[in-house]
């Protein structure tokens, strides 16, 4: 299995063809292909290639999805004995991406996810059985 390790958002990701994650928030509309040139490693399944501290023309190319918001964080200061306290909420922004392709210094393609563009549907039959059915 193949994967890379990038950098965004001053955090280190570890990611593989397909795989969706939130990251820190990008400037970037919906459905739009973001490429990660700042790469730490590479590995395919024979070898891997350390940077230092980055590789060079090495990229992973993602399509945004959603610019979402995380959970409600509540902050409270309060001073004891004053009487005094405040309450603040904060709610942190991200970026919700799905890597696409993973490329190689030399612009080879490392890894590229699958993507499909209809789902197959399954139906289902139900029998509904009657009351004489069920006595049987």
């Amino acid at each position: 299995m193949s994967f890379a390790i990038i950098e965004t958002g001053g955090k280190q990701y570890k990611v593989s063809a397909s795989k969706i994650l939130e990251i820190e928030k990008l400037n970037a509309k919906k459905g739009e292909t973001i490429k990660f040139k700042n790469v730490l490693l590479l590995n395919d399944n024979k070898s891997t290639e350390i940077g230092n501290p980055s590789i060079q023309g090495a990229t992973v190319e993602a399509k945004l999805l959603d610019n979402v918001k995380d959970r409600t964080i509540l902050v409270f200061h309060k001073r004891r004995r004053k009487h005094s306290r405040k309450k603040n909420g904060h709610r942190q922004r991200h970026s919700k991406i799905q890597i696409t392709k993973i490329l190689s210094k030399d612009g080879k393609v490392i890894d590229e996810a699958k993507l499909s563009g209809k789902k197959e549907t399954v139906k289902v039959e139900k029998k509904v059985l009657k009351k004489k059915e069920i006595k049987k």
